[in-house]
């Protein structure tokens, strides 16, 4: 960026006296730590393992409240190390629950890395730099902006002027507990992904995994944590966090993890996990980690860098008998829909779950994907689109959410080989996004998560969408209609349902704008 545009810059935030990066801040390489097999669980993972030569295990995390918990739970059993890799870290109950248990880690002997992507941090940073404050704890931004002015208009500002770069995000997510076991999906730390709070609540997917895809995955943070743009939350020029804000923290994080363990939805944790056990058995199979490259958040390397998008195609691309896609956002472009339709033209079934525009959190990019639908549909593709509603079979949805959105991304090939991780199927994950995930060839991993998809996509809980008019209104000149049943009763629109005027306009208005590779 020449001198010109930091002056303009300058003059956009300045006055809210913030802070400004030094890209020269020294950073200290740090790698991850290798699993010491020194205690009771260890050694019965060790055993587990030795029983799978050169295979992974996987417990798929399906329920928000099973997810928490384990995260949770990880932390508070560490004994060396944590890493966590995270698009969004959000200074809520359960974000400050998660950083309860780091911080106690910490104190414990165990360090701690905390890698976070800048682009949604605003009130997160007085929790962020006072656990930084602690000698165990780090915690660097990646892709941070030029000034720390966490304001929208703040932002917007430092975008007119660094769109290239910061349109660039990070949107891994990793949980690395001891070098033995990681969480690795769709999930980010905040009250949204839990069924905590009062907004709306995502269905989600991760997996618990051991074996040889935990090194590979604590490989791909070290290259994301050492890279050149992953800067320590120290290096802005303004006064850092000291022991005094990291003593308040922790009597605030200790009074929330006591109001929290006294709470209703505590409670309600405990009777899920009561009532709904989950198999105590590892589901197997060879595994690979597929990873972006650091790089591909630099808007000089062109596509350099761009790995997960290019696996998970190879994959679909070999389909034989049957493919299921689980996407929040989906965007197949030109490309992918032509595969998709070849796919289907050959015989294999292809089955699509994405949300439906009442619960799409982003209509603009459900502008881009209605475009792909109607030549979808009529080439066999069978759509789903997930309901909003509340209390639907989903999953479980706790406190006073204003509705469900679909947040998990998952396929599932030939009933064997599965991916999960953070990539959606649009533009934006495929060009623009670092993302992670894995893919795993494992019949049993396979039918985990067809069963999720039978109950996400279930008539309870999305929409099928159909070529032509409902059936008994066939004089409508609807091209696509919409089915599903309330209460055991079924129902049919012409149009897409349960949304207001205004927002069938608002999505009129965001197809009429060339943005499609930005979504």
């Amino acid at each position: 960026m020449n001198c010109l545009r930091i002056v303009l810059l300058a003059l956009f935030v300045v006055p809210c006296a913030c802070a400004s990066l030094r890209t020269d801040y020294p950073r200290q390489p740090s790698h991850a730590l290798p699993a010491v097999v020194d205690s009771p669980h260890a050694r019965q993972l060790e055993a587990e393992l030795a029983a799978h030569p050169g295979e992974s295990g996987f417990r798929m995390l399906a329920l928000n409240t099973e997810a928490l918990e384990s995260r949770l739970e990880l932390a508070a059993a560490a004994r060396h190390s944590i890493d966590l890799q995270y698009y969004i870290f959000t200074n809520d109950l359960t974000g400050r629950l998660v950083a309860e248990r780091l911080l106690a880690a910490a104190d414990r002997g165990a360090r701690v890395r905390i890698l976070l992507d800048d682009l949604g941090i605003t009130d997160e940073e007085r929790l962020l730099d006072a656990l930084d404050a602690h000698p165990r704890i780090e915690v660097r931004l990646f892709n941070p902006f030029r000034f720390r002015a966490r304001s929208l208009l703040a932002k917007a500002s430092q975008f007119l002027f660094e769109a290239p770069r910061l349109n660039r995000r990070m949107h891994n997510k990793s949980y690395i507990v001891d070098g033995m076991q990681a969480i690795i999906g769709g999930r980010n730390i905040g009250d949204a992904y839990f069924d905590a709070g009062d907004e709306t609540h995502f269905r989600d997917l991760d997996v618990l995994a051991i074996g040889p895809v935990v090194a590979a995955t604590a490989q791909a943070f070290d290259a994301y944590w050492n890279s050149p743009a992953a800067y320590p939350i120290t290096a802005y020029n303004d006064r850092n966090a000291d022991e005094a804000d990291l003593a308040r923290m922790r009597a605030r994080l200790a009074d929330d993890a006591l109001a929290f363990h006294r709470s209703a939805f505590a409670e309600e944790l405990r009777e899920d996990r009561a009532s709904e056990p989950q198999p105590d058995r590892w589901l197997w199979g060879p595994a690979r980690l597929v990873v972006d490259a650091p790089a591909k958040a630099d808007p000089d390397s062109g596509r350099r860098g761009v790995r997960i998008a290019h696996e998970v195609r190879a994959v679909l691309a070999g389909a034989e008998r049957q493919a299921i896609i689980v996407s929040p956002y989906f965007i197949p472009g030109d490309r992918g829909e032509a595969l998709l339709e070849e796919l289907a033209a050959r015989g294999v079934e292809i089955s699509v779950l994405t949300n439906s525009l009442a619960a799409n959190d982003e209509p603009a990019v459900h502008a881009g994907y209605i475009r792909y639908r109607p030549g979808l549909v009529a080439a066999g593709v069978a759509i789903y689109e997930f309901r909003p509603v509340e209390g639907r079979n989903a999953g479980h949805a706790h406190g006073r959410s204003s509705g469900l959105s679909l947040h998990a991304k998952t396929m599932v090939v030939d009933g064997r080989e599965v991916y999960i991780g953070s990539m959606n199927f649009d533009p934006r994950s495929r060009w623009l996004n670092t993302e992670m995930g894995v893919i795993v060839d494992s019949p049993a991993l396979a039918a985990a998560v067809e069963a999720f998809f039978e109950r996400a996509s279930s008539p309870a809980n999305a929409f099928r969408v159909q070529a032509g008019p409902c059936p008994e209104r066939p004089r409508s000149r609807a091209r696509l209609h919409w089915t599903a049943s309330d209460d055991g009763r079924p129902v049919c629109y012409d149009g897409e349902p349960d949304v207001s005027t205004w927002k069938r306009v608002e999505l009129q208005l965001w197809r009429m704008l060339p943005i499609e590779g930005l979504l």
